[in-house]
């Protein structure tokens, strides 16, 4: 079973910036896409950002320009630095780590963005 540590998570105001690491110990499966992902309050979870293990990586729309997803492989961490955070950044923010039987998913980091 994999271990899974979300952190970075806070209360930020409208325009601020947050850096969330997740950090996997325990069972790793390496060379797999990375990626974060959020659920906000009454909606479905979202894609926000993923990065192939060759270091190419894809950013949602709604996110774009305002994300940078990386990973420091020696860590087994994934990082996702959010500039020019909104209101609509506030939400809980997963990164799924595949294992075979499927992905395992954390209890997440809570980013809140207040006005």
């Amino acid at each position: 079973q994999v271990q899974l540590v979300e952190s970075g998570g806070g209360l930020v105001q409208i325009g601020g910036s947050l850096r969330l690491s997740c950090t996997a110990s325990g069972k790793i499966f390496k060379n797999q896409i990375m990626g974060w992902y959020r659920q906000a309050p009454g909606k479905q979870r979202e894609l926000v950002a993923l990065i192939t293990p060759d270091g190419t990586t894809h950013d949602a729309d709604a996110v774009k320009g305002r994300v940078t997803i990386s990973t420091d492989d020696a860590k087994n961490t994934v990082y996702l630095q959010m500039n020019n955070l909104d209101s609509a950044a506030t939400a809980v923010y997963y990164c799924p780590h595949q294992q075979l039987d499927g992905a395992y998913w954390g209890q997440g980091t809570q980013v809140t963005v207040s006005s």
